[in-house]
């Protein structure tokens, strides 16, 4: 195993290790979608609703999520369920028939949304704890992990067709990534530093937030009651941000060649463009934000990605499409990772239900999408993608930003 002495690179890596597992679970068994499908012999609707039932898993498991946060803290609850979704994946390979299935997959959204809610808490406890940014770059590794798993597919097609291979391996490497990101996870201690530091700079920042601090702190004690406003924005920022990223992630590149008319070969573009313009921009993104805060960088991004598909879907063509999808994962990259923060500065609660809508957007919105393209065309289902975007920017006004760094 990597040792690293710097206690913020350790737990980055650490971290980094759960996001890249989510990403890697996530892309393992997308990318068997089509062998799925012929498996259970289904229509292209049940695959649509085999996909909803991640987003209703995870919508549903807000209440659960929270109570698990409160009593086992991010460290063993991210923990608990990586190992959960790892296991998963065994049922996943020999799923007998379509209400099983559509069980598994509702179980997989539950625990996909332990496990976003307490990576994030932990992404957001190390900026807070280390006061620098790091966010941006664990969202890079999620991406990351897609990529790895889409890569390891390709691979174990050439040499097997058996699906429970191919997930065996993927759980093996899952597993060691879980061992590693047990060594250097935040405990619960530190985590607790990190939230009385932000309501401490709560106070400093607004006059009512010493009501507010008291009020959370009733909360957490008791039973969970209905959100704050600003919690509200965040969460429908959240929601469409990841209905974005994931819209295009499953439909640029059908785009591509049903409308744009690309040939075979350069129909993947959309996707791969999509991906490399979000990895690069949330490697850079931390830096973005200490020059010139999250706020800035969450409007101007999502606004950028809403003009640059809009002007795409105007424009037709191959080429328009290649740039309006750059503009989509440049402008949308930093978005989550802001969002994140944010929520994790109003307490456990809120990073809880925030996530959970942000989860619910990444699993959900591609089938909506997809319905919204069956009824009226591919065009305007990803006109419905900008709009996505451009709600963004809109909900981004009225939240409250801070800077870690």
């Amino acid at each position: 195993m990597l040792h690293v002495h710097d206690p913020f690179r350790r737990g980055q890596l650490a971290i980094g290790a759960l996001f890249f597992s989510l990403g890697f679970q996530y892309a393992t068994w997308a990318s068997r979608l089509p062998a799925i499908k012929a498996h259970l012999d289904l229509t292209a609707a049940q695959v649509g609703l085999l996909l909803m039932a991640t987003g209703i898993g995870a919508a549903a498991a807000f209440p659960l999520v929270a109570m698990l946060m409160r009593r086992l803290g991010s460290r063993l609850l991210s923990l608990l369920s990586a190992v959960g979704l790892t296991l998963l994946l065994i049922p996943l390979s020999v799923m007998p028939n379509y209400p099983v299935a559509l069980l598994i997959m509702g179980c997989d959204g539950v625990l996909v949304a332990c496990l976003n809610v307490a990576m994030n808490a932990q992404g957001a406890a190390l900026e807070a704890v280390h006061r620098r940014n790091a966010m941006a770059k664990l969202h890079a590794t999620f991406s990351s992990g897609s990529l790895g798993a889409a890569l390891l597919a390709s691979g174990m097609n050439t040499v097997t067709s058996t699906m429970a291979v191919h997930f065996g391996a993927a759980a093996v490497l899952l597993l060691l990534l879980t061992a590693y990101a047990r060594t250097g996870l935040l405990t619960r201690e530190q985590v607790a530093v990190k939230d009385e530091a932000a309501e401490a700079q709560e106070q400093k920042e607004d006059v009512d937030a010493v009501a507010v601090a008291k009020e959370r702190g009733a909360k957490s004690r008791g039973k969970w009651t209905l959100p704050a406003r600003m919690t509200l924005w965040m969460g429908c920022a959240m929601a469409f941000g990841t209905v974005t990223e994931g819209a295009m992630n499953d439909w640029s590149a059908i785009y591509m060649k049903d409308v744009a008319k690309a040939s075979a070969e350069l129909a993947p573009m959309g996707i791969a463009v999509v991906s490399v313009m979000m990895v690069l921009a949330r490697l850079f993104a931390d830096g973005w934000r200490s020059r010139w805060g999250d706020g800035l960088i969450v409007r101007a991004g999502s606004a950028l990605a809403a003009a640059g598909l809009a002007l795409a879907l105007l424009s037709g063509g191959v080429v328009p499409a290649l740039i309006g999808f750059a503009a989509v994962g440049l402008g949308i990259a930093a978005v989550t990772p802001c969002v994140y923060v944010a929520a994790a500065g109003q307490g456990s609660d809120a990073l809880t239900l925030v996530a959970t809508m942000g989860t619910t957007g990444l699993l959900a919105g591609p089938p909506v999408i997809g319905f919204i393209a069956n009824a009226t065309g591919l065009v305007w289902g990803l006109a419905a993608v900008a709009a996505s975007a451009l709600v963004v920017s809109l909900c981004s006004t009225q939240i409250r930003w801070t800077s870690t760094a």
